[in-house]
């Protein structure tokens, strides 16, 4: 269950986004707070490579989303933001269709530096892939990519 307040607040936020890859991928989130992210997604034929199974991005997608959920909450809290720095995901078990469930935490969050980990598995609670994103963490206003960061919902 989501915390109440901005946690709340948050899931019927980015639920209901009009644009954006998490609207694309279907992917639903259930629960978000600065300790713990959950989605869910249901594979269809829009996540699959040219084999026929999920492609790997949506994975690797999916474990960056909800990582940066998670350490924009708890950044935020103190008035940070965040970015991705890196994201190493492993592919553990190919599918072509499911309902997958991806849950991420915090191992690290400093002052400009958070480590979250994810695993996605499925109905029978197979790993399916997991990951970890590293996220660098700065003022609203500091520079990145050589512009001051613009906010974007979706």
């Amino acid at each position: 269950m989501a915390e109440a307040g901005v946690g709340a607040d948050f899931l019927a936020m980015i639920n209901s986004a009009p644009t954006g890859w998490v609207k694309e991928m279907g992917l639903q989130f259930l629960e978000a707070t600065p300790d713990r992210v959950v989605a869910t997604i249901d594979v269809s034929a829009r996540h699959h490579q040219g084999y026929g199974i999920v492609h790997g991005g949506v994975y690797s997608g999916i474990i960056e989303t909800l990582a940066s959920v998670g350490a924009h909450l708890y950044a935020s809290q103190s008035g940070r933001a965040v970015a991705g720095l890196e994201n190493h995901t492993s592919f553990v078990r190919a599918i072509r269709e499911g309902h997958l469930t991806a849950t991420a935490t915090p191992l690290t969050r400093g002052r400009r530096s958070h480590l979250w980990e994810c695993s996605i598995v499925d109905e029978q609670g197979r790993l399916i892939a997991t990951g970890r994103v590293r996220l660098h963490s700065f003022d609203p206003g500091d520079e990145l990519a050589g512009e001051k960061p613009k906010m974007e919902r979706g």
